[in-house]
């Protein structure tokens, strides 16, 4: 097999698994049903993905790609200052969620009897948290984070506070447009984060 046709393959099954997983039943994810979706046998999709937590760990990381986050992430990375990078920390996982929000959805309501979609959804939260993390470390460098906070706690305050879940009752839920909702998490979170 061509390493050309290897990865449109590759990029096919996980495109399916993408589409299965944002359909009205995501539990319709198995092997099988992804195999089916993408148009290849069980035994190709096998040879690509071993295990279905290796391949939905892999969907979840190729909604990454395609939806570009490393360039999303360019402005936090290149941060001069601390409250520069948590505001674009902020402003680009908030909008990133929308984009995100029905394999996540279908990733926590499986979470509790799917261990290849909590694994998944846990892998993807790492890289989250590993984000607000540097934002936290970068206030703290620069002697602005809070002194009542360790960058550990004002890392899980801030991850806990950019949840999906939050996100949806926000947006979703009570209605808040998008712009509101990134606003007012930054506003919140320097009001809680900065040293007065």
């Amino acid at each position: 097999m061509s390493s050309d046709k290897s990865q449109d393959t590759r990029s096919r099954i996980l495109d399916a698994a993408w589409r299965r997983l944002e359909s009205d039943d995501p539990r319709k994810s198995r092997m099988g049903d992804i195999a089916k979706e993408a148009g290849i046998s069980r035994q190709a999709l096998y040879l690509h993905f071993p295990s279905r937590t290796e391949l939905l760990v892999a969907t979840a990381r190729h909604l990454d790609e395609v939806h570009k986050v490393d360039l999303r992430l360019e402005a936090s990375r290149a941060a001069t200052n601390g409250i520069e990078r948590l505001d674009a920390f902020i402003s680009a996982w908030a909008n990133y969620v929308p984009q995100v929000y029905g394999v996540a959805r279908a990733f926590i309501a499986m979470m509790p009897t799917d261990e290849a979609a909590a694994a998944a959804w846990k892998d993807r939260q790492r890289a989250v948290r590993q984000g607000c993390k540097a934002a936290v470390l970068a206030l703290h460098r620069d002697d602005m984070l809070d002194p009542e906070w360790d960058t550990k706690c004002a890392t899980d305050w801030l991850w806990a506070h950019l949840s999906v879940e939050n996100w949806e009752r926000l947006v979703r839920e009570c209605d808040w447009e998008q712009e509101h909702y990134v606003d007012t998490i930054q506003r919140i979170a320097k009001q809680v984060l900065i040293r007065k």
